[in-house]
């Protein structure tokens, strides 16, 4: 019988919101909106022969889930996986616990001016993320943000680069630069305070906005650099960074100029620039 070189199961997005009130019954309301996945490995070849003895449940890991987000108020997803890592950890079989999240954000809806208590709206697709892995006695906590789209028109150039036979594109010093940022960065392992993700958000927005680009490489290294200055416990970042190509359409069939004012948007093909920074 052939053995298996690696094994892994879990229960996958398991959809989870909690509204947390408060004491008071005029408390502003607080929306926690969850995608869950709950993933194991360990001693579990014998469940690919056939026996179920040592096979937590796939439909038990979502009902888990949802009995201990009732017995907790969950401040940070990290620390809700966390506990959640720890209780599936505790099985028997389990040699190691990866417990993946990400959350849309829900804002308070503007009514005069103030945010409504318990009327709120998603403005976007940005996703908050987070991995939280447990193996044996060490938990690692990579946090992180998707999908957030961000776009400045000047300050960012692309010029100097090699040309063959090959390359039509115009060197440029002056367009439009469009990227949906995905990030993620690894937290020491003893941290324990989690709100560092707006600060690391807002590090990466103002240097985005403010950065002189000279490629996307440059803007992202620059990015990657100002999130861990502002959190001490990110030992490393991650950036993901698309260019969403915004092309200048030529109107001179249409005897018009154009000084960089009209673009045409493509999706297809991109260019897909990635870093790790390490501190």
């Amino acid at each position: 019988m052939t053995p298996l070189a690696w094994d892994r199961y879990g229960k996958a997005r398991i959809r989870l919101v909690k509204v947390e009130r408060g004491s008071d019954a005029d408390a502003a309301h607080d929306v926690i909106d969850l995608t869950i996945d709950v993933q194991l490995e360990g001693a579990f070849g014998a469940v690919f022969d056939g026996d179920n003895s040592a096979c937590l449940a796939t439909d038990t890991m979502k009902n888990t889930v949802y009995a201990m987000a009732r017995g907790r108020r969950i401040e940070h997803a990290e620390t809700f996986a966390i506990a959640l890592a720890d209780h599936f950890a505790a099985q028997p079989a389990v040699s190691k616990v990866q417990i993946t999240s990400s959350e849309p954000e829900w804002s308070p809806i503007a009514v005069g001016g103030h945010g409504h208590p318990h009327a709120f709206i998603q403005s976007n697709a940005e996703q908050r993320t987070s991995v939280v892995t447990r193996d044996g006695s060490a938990t690692t906590v990579i946090s992180g943000i998707a999908n957030l789209v961000v776009l400045k028109t000047t300050d960012s150039a692309f010029s100097g680069f090699p040309r063959d036979r090959f390359t039509t594109l115009a060197e440029t010093e002056d367009r439009i630069l469009a990227t949906s940022i995905t990030a993620a960065w690894t937290y020491r392992r003893d941290a324990t305070e989690f709100a560092a993700r707006s600060r690391i958000r807002t590090a990466l927005l103002e240097t985005f906005a403010t950065h002189h680009s000279r490629s996307v490489q440059h803007t992202l290294k620059a990015m990657g650099d100002a999130a861990l200055a502002v959190c001490a416990d990110a030992l490393d970042i991650t950036l993901t960074m698309p260019n969403r190509h915004h092309l200048l359409v030529d109107l001179t069939p249409f005897g018009l100029d154009n000084p960089n004012e009209i673009f045409v948007a493509t999706d297809q093909p991109y260019g897909l620039i990635e870093a790790r920074i390490v501190r």
